[in-house]
């Protein structure tokens, strides 16, 4: 082979490589984020997930932190499991955020049939704890948190109770208190918090355990009554609440609430979002929306909310051995 041969034939290899690159560069390195960001949430449009979703995206947006917009994916059903598949199938992709509800999110990590993994996502965030409500219609013949208990003990699994997940925060607070006291309800599940309290509301559901935030201008409206609350001290705007703890009940349930990414995505991508999640919690818009939804204030990082979440998972087992989801 001629030596001028051989350097044309460098020559047309190194510009082969050089071409191969420049087209793979763009894929591969393109800064965050290159498209729109799709949060998805699992419950229907008005769910307490998708509220939440829509408040901070919209606070984001409003922060022009990102150059690309945000849209909303509901991916309801499988109590929770369709938009944790559809998280899960975007493995290395930070253009997509799954909102978490934590309760149906570790109940989903808990059971090994359903096939998902911690590594199957990566968690950000978690901003605040959203206690449970227990409340009737206002027409309701039930006027008290006892009479309620002593009511479904007399009668067990006549008291209808609508739920948004067979897994969810609600449905595990009832769970609490039906270990507790004795009653026993009997549960119909909706794609959402929101579609269950419209359920109660209309008097096709004698309860709801689902999340104040979901029923609040109701209650405003005297539309609704709470007759408990599973947080940790009575809501600011609703002093005349108590929580289960005074009503001689030693329960806390929560649904927290944050954000996970999938799997796999570039660690610069996920703690640029982190961060951004970060600026707007502290943000005044956001403690503004924070009181009138009656969330508890609990913001933990990417490290310390993925241990939370592990820990939650390890706790679950009980509960879906109850319920017969577990052997």
């Amino acid at each position: 082979m001629s030596s001028a041969f051989a350097r044309v034939r460098l020559s047309l290899i190194l510009a082969a490589s050089l071409m191969g690159a420049a087209l793979a560069g763009p894929a591969a390195g393109q800064a965050f984020p290159s498209k729109p960001i799709e949060f998805v949430a699992h419950t229907s449009p008005g769910g307490g997930t998708d509220l939440f979703a829509r408040s901070i995206t919209d606070m984001l947006a409003k922060e022009k932190i990102f150059s690309q917009p945000f849209v909303i994916g509901n991916r309801t059903g499988g109590s929770g499991s369709v938009a944790f598949n559809y998280i899960k199938s975007k493995r290395g992709d930070p253009h997509f955020v799954l909102t978490v509800a934590t309760g149906t999110f570790m109940s989903a990590q808990a059971r090994t049939d359903l096939g998902f993994k911690m590594e199957d996502f990566t968690p950000l965030a978690l901003f605040a704890q959203d206690p449970q409500a227990i409340a009737v219609r206002t027409e309701s013949k039930y006027k008290s948190f006892k009479e309620l208990v002593e009511a479904a003990k007399k009668a067990p699994d006549t008291i209808t109770a609508a739920i948004a997940s067979a897994t969810g925060t609600g449905r595990i607070a009832l769970y609490l208190i039906e270990r507790e006291t004795g009653a026993r309800f009997k549960y119909v599940s909706f794609k959402s918090g929101g579609d269950a309290v419209l359920a109660v509301l209309g008097g096709h559901v004698d309860i709801t355990p689902e999340n104040m935030s979901e029923m609040l201008p109701l209650v405003e409206g005297k539309k609704m009554r709470v007759l408990a609350v599973t947080g940790e001290r009575r809501f600011k705007q609703a002093p005349d609440v108590p929580t289960l703890k005074e009503q001689g009940l030693n329960i806390i349930a929560a649904t927290g609430r944050g954000f996970a990414m999938p799997g796999g995505v570039p660690k610069d991508a996920a703690a640029a979002m982190e961060k951004a999640l970060k600026r707007v919690h502290d943000s005044a818009a956001y403690k503004e929306y924070s009181y009138k939804n009656m969330f508890e204030d609990k913001w933990l990082g990417s490290a310390e909310f993925t241990q939370y979440l592990i820990k939650g998972r390890d706790d679950m087992g009980a509960f879906l051995k109850h319920i017969g989801l577990l052997k």
